[in-house]
């Protein structure tokens, strides 16, 4: 099982926020620039600024710079991390499902068909 870490913790406070999350779709898709992943959002730049630096502190992106261009690009090492934390307990509750299944099985009435 994935350990608690700081790491993950950061994580998935950087992805609780809608505005992030979009932010990482963008970047799914491929490196963009910070004015780029401003555009579609509603706030100011410095505001998408602060998104962003969330995300880099959780190590869900890197910045380069050329120049004044700041282009960010998707790291998603710590998303894996995520996914096999929830794997963990996906395994549980399928796990307990089962169990359910089987013990309402063999606990049907023989008598009473549909």
């Amino acid at each position: 099982m994935v350990k608690y870490s700081s790491t993950l913790n950061r994580t998935f406070a950087a992805l609780a926020d809608p505005t992030r999350r979009r932010i990482l779709a963008h970047l799914a898709r491929g490196d963009r620039r910070v004015t780029d992943l401003a555009r579609p959002h509603a706030m100011s730049l410095p505001a998408v600024s602060k998104h962003l630096r969330v995300l880099e502190k959780a190590g869900l992106l890197r910045r380069r710079r050329y120049g004044r261009v700041h282009e960010m690009q998707l790291d998603a090492k710590p998303l894996k991390q995520a996914a096999q934390w929830v794997e963990e307990y996906r395994k549980f509750w399928e796990g307990s499902l089962d169990r359910l299944a089987a013990y309402l099985e063999k606990t049907k009435d023989p008598s009473k068909k549909r």
